[in-house]
């Protein structure tokens, strides 16, 4: 294999995204680096993404396989398992790559081999491809180099996951994707910077982020519950209680007058030692603010 031009391996796991499966498609097809593997597996979809994609297959053959719903994390595993390049690109069902995006990633990997996962910035679009208003977009976040404690104490802006590039080797090294954690990104970041890599995000847009009404993170619940378990598998780390109480504070004061039920329960895990700015905030949204519709 080539060093200077490694095989790229992208996996896109598709599920009930058939609005937005053809584009995402079409945008790794029209990367301007050249030695790209495709895998494309469909997880169960009920909707018509598997015509969809099969379309497209006919005309470009990719690889493509249609599963029974088995969760993001085993269909990454299973497809990771099947892949030959050296560098590996979970991407998302409802997301876009610009055509520069892969080229740029390996070329600032090349000679970086301390670097298990190359990152960069996105753009924010919503379900019709739209921009987002400038006030909501976070393109120049500056380049940032970090390590486990950076990504686990939040010390700076996190990697986001439609942009991660990961070396096969530290895949590997880890085990791979966490198959009981159904939250990817933050799981396999974690993983690798504990394994002594580091994660590299470079000041640029890579992609573009669709945010939609079915997206992951607005099921908060979902969330609370993925981060929690993800941050239990580093109970030893001595900032363990800041990291986890920081992190309820933050969604108690978001679902305050979203989802009390909810708030409330999130109230009942920080002890009171750790109450801060944003729990009092909280509160009088809980106690005084109407509920805001989902």
């Amino acid at each position: 294999m080539n060093h200077l031009t490694p095989l790229v391996s992208v996996v896109i796991a598709s599920y009930n995204h058939a609005p937005y499966i053809e584009e995402c498609i079409l945008s790794v097809l029209a990367q301007s680096y050249p030695h790209v593997e495709l895998l494309v597996v469909d997880d169960g979809s009920t909707d018509d993404s598997v015509e969809r994609i099969r379309r497209l297959q006919a005309e470009h053959g990719f690889d493509f396989q249609v599963q029974q719903n088995q969760g993001l994390t085993r269909t990454l595993n299973s497809a990771i398992a099947r892949a030959k390049g050296e560098l590996i690109v979970p991407f998302g069902s409802d997301d876009v790559m610009l055509p520069d995006r892969l080229a740029k990633q390996v070329a600032y990997l090349a000679d970086k081999p301390e670097v298990g996962i190359s990152a960069g910035n996105i753009e924010l679009i919503d379900s019709d491809g739209k921009l987002f208003p400038e006030c909501r977009q976070r393109r120049d976040v500056p380049f940032r180099r970090m390590d486990f404690d950076d990504v686990f104490m939040e010390r700076k802006p996190y990697a986001p996951a439609t942009t991660l590039m990961i070396r096969k080797e530290a895949l590997d090294k880890v085990g791979g994707f966490d198959s009981e954690i159904r939250l990817e990104d933050l799981a396999i970041e974690l993983k690798v910077t504990h394994a002594g890599y580091y994660i590299d995000c470079l000041g640029e847009v890579l992609a573009r982020h669709r945010k939609h009404k079915t997206n992951s993170s607005k099921n908060h619940r979902f969330m609370i519950d993925s981060i929690l378990r993800i941050y239990a598998l580093y109970s030893d780390h001595p900032q363990y209680e800041f990291v986890r109480t920081r992190f309820l504070n933050s969604m108690f004061l978001k679902c305050s007058n979203r989802d009390r039920k909810l708030a409330r329960d999130l109230l009942g895990q920080i002890p009171y030692r750790y109450w801060s700015k944003k729990t009092w905030r909280g509160l009088m949204r809980l106690y005084f603010s109407p509920l805001e519709k989902a």
